[in-house]
């Protein structure tokens, strides 16, 4: 019995040091971005925003590309970045598949990951009018 819980105890410990470390490799972090868009079948987006991550903001330039879009809008986002586990893993380019249509203003939620595995999810809010059934990916980088 003696030889069964320390066993027990070995194994809680044990899992409680992996959740820790496994906590301390991917901090959550939080975006806010505001951009435009112009498209005619293929769309170009530009933008900033600001990452905030491990205590400290960072300037965020965004430049991106969407496929089977019409429309003029303006977006502000707001999400959550996570998977960060090293500030160089942020920048990239961020890829997301999705249908969705705006007018006059509306809400969305896009899912995006980049080639070193983060994942950015943002919630954004549109102004202008656009139809889109679209792949479509960003490029975000830290601003210098």
């Amino acid at each position: 019995m003696r030889r069964f819980l320390i066993a027990v105890l070995s194994v809680g410990t044990l899992v409680a040091a992996l959740a820790g470390v496994a906590g301390a490799q991917a901090e959550k972090a939080t975006l806010t971005l505001s951009d435009g868009s112009i498209a005619a079948g293929i769309g170009f987006s530009w933008g900033k925003g600001t990452l905030t991550y491990a205590g400290k903001t960072y300037p965020v330039k965004v430049q991106g590309l969407s496929v089977g879009e019409v429309g003029l809008t303006r977006a502000t986002a707001k999400g959550t970045v996570s998977n960060l586990t090293r500030l160089d893993d942020f920048s990239g380019n961020y890829v997301a598949v999705g249908a969705g249509a705006t007018v006059a203003g509306g809400a969305d939620v896009t899912v995006m990951r980049n080639q070193n595995g983060v994942v950015v999810e943002l919630q954004s809010t549109t102004q202008g009018a656009s139809l889109k059934f679209a792949a479509e990916g960003l490029h975000l980088t830290l601003a210098k």
